[in-house]
């Protein structure tokens, strides 16, 4: 289940930052930081940042995939893909080029 945000006045930024970078560090969770009652920003661990801009990496890769895989019709099986895969890892060969000019792995 999601946690309830922590909503914070933009002045315990000054007043009480120690607070602020203890909740971001033992929660792995950001700190939303408001200004005359609106949104202004967001503060949040180095940990939780870089875990955040890894996720979206990985969820930018698979929709390429997504997108990849509708435009050529050719799909290959889990032993083909793992077979050339190997074949990679020990060198033995270069990534083959599938039709779209990715590499068939």
């Amino acid at each position: 289940m999601p946690s309830v945000p922590k909503i914070r006045p933009i002045s315990d930024l000054r007043n009480k930052f120690s607070d602020i970078s203890r909740a971001v560090h033992e929660s792995h969770e950001p700190v939303y930081l408001t200004k005359n009652g609106r949104g202004d920003m967001v503060v949040m661990s180095l940990e939780a940042y870089e875990q955040n801009l890894f996720e979206s990496e990985i969820y930018l890769k698979l929709k390429e995939a997504e997108y990849q895989a509708a435009s050529v019709k050719q799909r290959y099986t889990h032993s083909e893909t793992m077979t050339e895969l190997r074949k990679i890892i020990v060198g033995k060969e270069t990534p083959k080029k599938r039709r779209g000019g990715l590499p068939h792995v």
